[in-house]
C-alpha cells in the first residue's frame, strides 16, 4: 500500500509537471507575439472565448468579443511605440504571471511608461481570466 500512494504521487507530481510546461511554453510564445507587435494575433491564438479581463480594481470585461474590441481600440490609439520588455515570468498549475516594463504614446493618455503585473488563469490551454496590476 505504501509503494501505491508513492507511485500515485509521483504521477500527480509528473501530471503537474507538465501542465506547468505547456503554460510556460504558451506564456513564453504569447510573450514573443506581443513583442513582435502581433498582440490581437496572440489575443486570436491564446485567449478563451469566455475571458475575462480586468484592469487594477476597474469593472472586468467580459467575453472575447468584447475585449477583442478593448484591445484593438487600445492599440489603434498608440501613436508611438518606444519599447516592452518582459522582466519576470511565474508560473504555476494553471496559472502565471508576467511582469512587463512599457514605453509608448497613446492618443488620448499621453507618454506612458511604466511596468505591469499580468496574472493570467488558464484552461484547456487558452487564459480565461487576465488581470492587470499598475500604478496609476
Amino acid at each position: 500500500m505504501h509503494s501505491y500512494a508513492a507511485l500515485m504521487t509521483f504521477v500527480l507530481l509528473i501530471k503537474y509537471i507538465k501542465i506547468m510546461s505547456e503554460i510556460k511554453n504558451k506564456v513564453a510564445e504569447l510573450n514573443q507575439m506581443i513583442l513582435e507587435g502581433k498582440a490581437l494575433e496572440a489575443f486570436e491564438k491564446f485567449y478563451h472565448n469566455d475571458i475575462v479581463m480586468q484592469e487594477n480594481g476597474g469593472e472586468p470585461t467580459i467575453g472575447k468579443d468584447a475585449n477583442r474590441k478593448r484591445e484593438e481600440e487600445f492599440f489603434g490609439n498608440i501613436t508611438e511605440f518606444r519599447g516592452a520588455q518582459v522582466h519576470n515570468i511565474s508560473v504555476g498549475e494553471n496559472c502565471s504571471a508576467v511582469e512587463w516594463s512599457f514605453d509608448y504614446t497613446h492618443k488620448e493618455w499621453g507618454e506612458r511608461n511604466y511596468r505591469q503585473v499580468c496574472v493570467q488563469d488558464w484552461k484547456d490551454g487558452q487564459i480565461v481570466s487576465e488581470r492587470f496590476y499598475y500604478g496609476q
